[in-house]
């Protein structure tokens, strides 16, 4: 029974690589996942932190400080919108990919990680967005985005309404 399990495990996942298809992001630490008719998948964690992935998103939730809550994301791919509310005494939440790290201490933003570029808007708030190993950090505020590219300087930008408008409907939104 076991061997007919795995090997229909693996029929699946073989399938949804084939068809470019991806299976939804695996709750944790305490969070509940919701698909939506658009392919996105919305987690919903104790702390009224929300965040919502893209079809076929690849990420981590961690808890740096060991408490049982999500504190820090791990993207490696594809896009993640963030709702993380403020909460007095709780330490900042990171988004962290392999050009970048995304920080807020109560905020709405989006992290797109593709190939060797990060880009970052903010919705609402302010996020903190530095390169690993502290080479330069850079503040965005509502409608601020930053690309993070391993060549190229930080700055901060408007990002334009089509923009905005393609990495949201990426998002469901």
């Amino acid at each position: 029974m076991t061997r007919l399990a795995r090997a229909g495990s693996i029929a699946v996942s073989s399938l949804l690589l084939l068809t470019g298809g991806a299976a939804a992001q695996p709750a944790g630490l305490g969070c509940n996942a919701q698909p939506t008719a658009q392919g996105t998948q919305t987690l919903r964690c104790p702390t009224a932190i929300t965040i919502v992935s893209e079809s076929g998103a690849k990420f981590e939730l961690r808890d740096r400080n060991r408490d049982g809550q999500v504190d820090s994301v791990e993207l490696s791919n594809k896009a993640l919108l963030l709702e993380v509310p403020k909460q007095p005494g709780r330490t900042r939440f990171d988004v962290v990919t392999p050009q970048a790290i995304a920080a807020v201490r109560g905020t709405k933003w989006a992290v797109d990680a593709e190939g060797a570029k990060t880009s970052v808007f903010v919705v609402d708030g302010r996020v903190r967005v530095a390169r690993p190993a502290g080479r330069g950090s850079v503040v965005l505020g509502a409608g601020d985005g930053v690309d993070v590219e391993p060549s190229s300087n930080l700055i901060v930008k408007r990002w334009p309404p089509a923009r905005v408008t393609a990495l949201m409907a990426r998002l469901g939104q």
